[in-house]
């Protein structure tokens, strides 16, 4: 009578893991698809969707899927890095071979193109938007976080990064939000500093493809999963990647919304 009692909790217990990790699975939930091919994408805070064609033409949709703007001169700086749309009204092309930022506005127009090596800073990997219209980017060179304005002028730093960490991080990515600025760097963790360059934390978040933060809630993804970490829990909860979002090309989440680039097609899921 004990062991089938025993195996009864045992066999509750893996059922009920199982449905559990299943619900985790099946949490993604496909909303739609864009049928134009698409070599690489983002989105901004308020749903537009800029999108670079294989023809190296930068569009721009809205919401509804409207087309609200083309950009034809992508590669007139070289080739194009990425595009860091954080800022609806102001988006950023980034050039990194050429250490340039092309400024455009709303309607994919023209601003102002920056040469960083002018302002003597040569080494930029990771670029984006601040709080207050300017621009935040991570000085190779100097070691240091650096906030520019529109004519490349810098307008602070942090202390050298040599000072703070036995080992110099190398951001991939920079994300500007409610306060804060976070740093990745894939092989060392996510590094957060204040708005007055102060370090706050690290994070030991390793091997992400992508970062996201959305609050204080930060999302990253890998080849196979999708992490989220809410503070202070000491650890990121995983959640499966369906198999037809796996090996994805890029992805990227956006106003509660996954959205995968994968053989050159993009879809969008609902964010678990």
């Amino acid at each position: 009578m004990r062991k089938k009692i025993v195996l009864l909790i045992i066999s509750f217990t893996v059922f009920f893991a199982f449905t559990t990790f299943a619900q985790k699975d099946s949490s993604f939930h496909f909303i739609t698809q864009f049928n134009y091919p698409v070599s690489s994408f983002t989105v901004d805070n308020i749903g537009a969707l800029y999108v670079i064609t294989p023809g190296n033409q930068l569009k721009k949709y809205d919401e509804q899927g409207d087309s609200v703007g083309v950009f034809n001169q992508v590669t007139q700086y070289g080739k194009l890095t990425y595009v860091d749309a954080e800022n609806p009204w102001k988006t950023i092309l980034f050039y990194q071979n050429f250490s340039t930022i092309v400024l455009l506005d709303k309607y994919l127009n023209v601003v102002t193109a920056i040469n960083l090596r002018k302002q003597n800073i040569f080494q930029v990997r990771a670029v984006t938007s601040s709080y207050d219209n300017n621009i935040w980017l991570y000085d190779e060179q100097d070691n240091k976080l650096k906030k520019i304005d529109d004519n490349g002028n810098v307008l602070s730093e942090t202390v050298d990064f040599r000072l703070l960490f036995d080992s110099v991080p190398e951001p991939t990515k920079i994300i500007d939000r409610d306060g804060f600025v976070y740093l990745y760097d894939p092989e060392k963790g996510v590094y957060i500093f204040d708005y007055y360059g102060s370090f706050k934390s690290k994070l030991p978040f390793l091997n992400w493809t992508n970062l996201e933060v959305f609050g204080k809630t930060i999302y990253g993804f890998d080849r196979e999963n999708v992490y989220k970490y809410v503070p202070p829990i000491p650890d990121a909860t995983a959640y499966k990647l369906p198999e037809e979002l796996k090996n994805n090309t890029a992805v990227k989440l956006a106003n509660h919304r996954i959205y995968v680039l994968k053989n050159r097609k993009l879809s969008v899921y609902s964010l678990p």
